[in-house]
């Protein structure tokens, strides 16, 4: 059930077990703030995990999608939410069409395939971009698993809402692998770039959140990269 990783911020426990499904996240800073939304076919309903965080749909301000993700986007099909939502502004185009990937890729074929089955075409997305203030979080580009992932840096509560930047796994934080991601080499120079932030929980999309010592993480898991052939 829903539970708290740092003060205002809860984890919505709607992902089944890895490496299936993925985090969705409550943050209270006097807006009620939804980011990412779990898979379409959840372990616990949306609905109900919100409910359990001790709030009602009417509740939720506004909900961020860290990328363009089944497992992340999904579950807004199943919940009727009267508020804002945004995507990282070249998701955003994948999305709606206005930029399509090479079929030639492995993940860009893939999502020009799914976006025919879920297009999120009753959701109006709004558009973000590196540096954007949205509420009281900053959005941070962080391209490499999708061209326009975007992270979340809320620096009231010190939580780094990650996505799928970054895995929290038995081994620890590790990048996302080539099958999943667009440019590997991009995910690197984005976990280095989040690491130069300043925040403390790290609430990853897969794995449990780290509620303290998620900066110092991903400080270590940068250096990894960077040193790899």
């Amino acid at each position: 059930m829903a539970r708290a990783v740092v003060d205002g911020v809860r984890l919505l426990e709607v992902a089944w077990p890895e490496p299936v499904g993925a985090n969705a996240y409550l943050v209270d800073d006097g807006e009620v703030t939804l980011v990412d939304a779990g898979p379409p076919l959840p372990r616990r309903s949306l609905e109900t995990e919100i409910r359990a965080a001790g709030y009602a749909l009417g509740d939720v301000d506004r909900v961020l999608l860290t990328h363009y993700d089944i497992d992340h986007v999904g579950g807004l099909a199943r919940v009727d939410l009267d508020a804002p939502v945004y995507l990282g502004a070249l998701d955003r185009r994948l999305v709606r069409r206005s930029w399509s990937p090479p079929w030639t890729h492995h993940k860009g074929a893939f999502h020009r395939i799914v976006r025919r089955l879920y297009s999120l075409s009753e959701t109006v997305l709004r558009g973000v971009d590196d540096g954007d203030r949205v509420g009281r979080f900053l959005a941070v580009h962080t391209p490499g698993h999708n061209p326009g992932h975007t992270v979340y840096i809320h620096s009231d509560s010190g939580a780094a809402l990650l996505g799928d930047l970054v895995w929290n796994t038995t081994a620890g934080l590790v990048a996302p692998p080539w099958l999943d991601s667009y440019d590997t080499d991009r995910i690197a120079d984005s976990v280095a770039r989040i690491a130069d932030q300043r925040f403390e929980a790290a609430c990853v999309g897969h794995g449990p959140p780290l509620a303290d010592g998620g900066r110092a993480a991903l400080s270590a898991l940068a250096s990894e990269l960077a040193v790899e052939p």
